[in-house]
């Protein structure tokens, strides 16, 4: 167990962990009553690994998600309105309502997003460190991802590549024991998480994922020794999500009894005790906070249910494509037949018309790929 810190930030953390937990378990709701569409990957369980490890970040560091990455975008600072806006798909969401839960995005609080693909944030996460190294700031990049990511592909090139440039950037599996459906010991080799890394020239550590304080001090060393060296790490945090995979999961996999043995290391009440056995909160004031937290969910799914839907004539904006058959914002024409551009995105496009007509061979062979089929599109339909 790591350091307690000052009452106020003490409390700060434990109100965090609340707002993330009352949050999820709203938007599990509000996906039951069919106003969040798509698929829905819940958190619950998890409080102590996110906010443990935010909290040892500089307000100008960077942290990239996974698909689960609500508490994530809480804990970084983007308000719990924009984020059930954003899972609602409306105008107001932090994402304008086109990423919906699992493309959570706010470049003011430095939260690069929650991405679909598995291990899909790995690389970015990389080229996020690549630019802090060569802007030469003191930036680092906290990576999250699941155990079942550390599979993919990208897990190794992107260790290897980060360790080989000495990329400011912290890798953080966050080991909730299983991926998707199948445990860990069914789907990695390896099931000592924070050695995968060693053979690519990173090393690791383990924290209690399930204690913000031992997740908090093991990452804050990660962050010192990252920003200090300029090599990067890897961390383990062991700890378990207490709902399925997503909301579509029927948990088949596991037993109700091994749920509740976890459930009896809840890191929100454990740290709660914990806070007022060493008088730095009284019960009161723990029950105040949570239904403020309540109450903060409450304002956040009407400001979300008030929101429009983004108007039909927005469906391109900020789309970029290869062709003028779809005139977005940002629309590149790729030959000359797209000098016929009008709107808003007329000038950029015939902008960089321009600058393939003065050297065209990119563009021309991008057309003739497309032309051949080489995008899979008429694979996939020879396949179906």
């Amino acid at each position: 167990m790591g350091q307690l810190p000052p009452p106020e930030a003490a409390r700060e953390w434990l109100a965090t962990m609340m707002l993330i937990r009352r949050f999820e378990e709203r938007a599990g709701e509000m996906y039951a009553r069919a106003k969040i569409g798509g698929f829905l990957h819940l958190s619950i369980g998890e409080e102590a690994t996110i906010v443990g490890s935010a909290r040892a970040l500089r307000d100008s560091d960077y942290l990239i998600s996974t698909y689960r990455s609500h508490g994530h975008a809480l804990v970084r600072g983007t308000a719990p309105e924009k984020v059930m806006a954003e899972l609602f798909g409306r105008v107001d969401g932090c994402s304008h309502g086109r990423g919906g839960s699992m493309h959570m995005f706010d470049l003011e609080h430095r939260f690069m997003g929650g991405y679909g693909i598995v291990g899909g944030n790995l690389p970015i996460a990389a080229g996020i460190a690549l630019g802090s190294d060569y802007k030469g700031t003191e930036d680092v990049t906290l990576c999250t991802f699941g155990d079942g990511a550390s599979n993919q592909g990208t897990f190794g090139e992107t260790l290897n590549l980060a360790a080989l440039w000495r990329l400011p950037v912290v890798f953080m599996v966050t080991n909730n024991q299983f991926g998707m459906g199948t445990a860990l010991r069914r789907h990695s080799a390896v099931t000592d998480l924070q050695r995968k890394g060693e053979s690519l020239g990173v090393p690791g550590m383990r924290c209690d994922g399930m204690d913000v304080l031992e997740t908090h001090e093991v990452v804050c060393e990660a962050v010192r020794r990252v920003r200090e060296d300029r090599r990067p790490l890897l961390i383990e945090a062991v700890t378990y999500r207490f709902r399925g995979h997503s909301m579509a999961d029927p948990e088949q996999y596991r037993s109700k009894e091994e749920v509740a043995r976890w459930r009896e290391r809840d890191p929100i009440a454990t740290f709660a005790a914990l806070l007022a056995r060493e008088g730095a909160i009284e019960q009161e004031e723990i029950e105040r906070m949570d239904a403020e937290a309540m109450a903060r969910v409450d304002a956040a799914v009407a400001f979300a249910d008030a929101s429009p839907f983004p108007p039909p004539e927005s469906l391109y904006d900020d789309v970029y494509v290869l062709d003028d058959q779809v005139r977005g914002w940002y629309s590149a024409a790729t030959s000359s037949e797209g000098s016929e551009l009008e709107g808003p995105g007329a000038e950029r496009a015939l902008a960089g018309e321009a600058a393939a007509t003065a050297s065209d061979e990119i563009p021309q062979q991008l057309t003739e790929a497309l032309a051949a089929g080489e995008d899979g599109g008429e694979r996939r339909e020879e396949v179906a």
